[in-house]
């Protein structure tokens, strides 16, 4: 069961570390309102907004800021903005391949941000399909390591019905089918586990390793793209190698 995670990079370090807590949290509220928007705000029926909930709840968004934003996405509180979700592929250092997601009020202006941060950061932009085939959408729950015996959470991870458990040091990387996230990740959120990263994810099938100026500019890359406020997701095969 347990082995080294497909994606093991700076992902969950970053997501644990994020100083952008604000920007953080209005993509997560977007989601929200979104996933509200399009099947309703009962969290029973419709599994987008449970997944975005849980996300928000990693991220220790409070109780009535999420309730808003559902009922924002469910009309409650006027109609709100129309987002459209538009998925771009790239190429970024040594050929690295990025998937990034955007929900936006403007195409235009979404593709021509993405595509200017992209090439002005040691990339190019890529046709549909042209990266995508090397992912697979996988449920990832990241868990702080500290003070947590490998065996009892393997165990509960196991019982909880998580497909693989990763131990990455500082932090277990729980791997779960896209079916069985939301029960998993609820039962994970009601222990006493400490999540730092909640969400589904796409899984790359290889990776290229960076370091030195590659891992540099795949850094930058990922940092440009994340401050956009369009940009939602971004996953990406590069196992970048932590520069001092």
């Amino acid at each position: 069961m347990a082995g080294h995670s497909k994606w093991a990079n700076i992902k969950h370090k970053k997501g644990a570390a994020d100083a952008k807590r604000g920007k953080l949290f209005s993509k997560l509220i977007k989601e929200v309102t979104v996933a509200a928007k399009m099947g309703g705000s009962d969290l029973a029926s419709n599994p987008r907004l449970r997944t975005a909930v849980l996300a928000c709840k990693a991220g220790n968004m409070t109780k009535d800021t999420i309730d808003k934003a559902i009922k924002k996405g469910a009309g409650e509180l006027g109609d709100g903005t129309a987002y459209e979700e538009i998925s771009y592929e790239a190429y970024g250092p040594e050929g690295s391949a990025f998937i990034i997601e955007v929900l936006t009020d403007n195409k235009n202006r979404s593709l021509s941000n993405v595509r200017a941060i992209v090439t002005r950061n040691s990339g190019n932009m890529a046709n549909t399909g042209a990266v995508g085939w090397n992912f697979t959408q996988k449920g990832l729950i990241i868990v702080n390591a500290e003070g947590v015996d490998e065996d009892e959470i393997m165990e509960f991870a196991l019982e909880a019905g998580a497909e693989d458990i990763a131990n990455e040091g500082e932090v277990y990387e729980i791997i779960v089918e896209p079916s069985n996230y939301n029960d998993v990740a609820e039962k994970f959120n009601e222990s006493s586990y400490t999540i730092e990263v909640s969400e589904i994810t796409m899984v790359p099938g290889t990776t290229v390793k960076l370091s030195g100026k590659h891992a540099e500019q795949a850094l930058r890359l990922i940092d440009k793209l994340e401050d956009d406020d369009d940009v939602q997701k971004i996953y990406h095969n590069a196992e970048i190698e932590e520069t001092s």
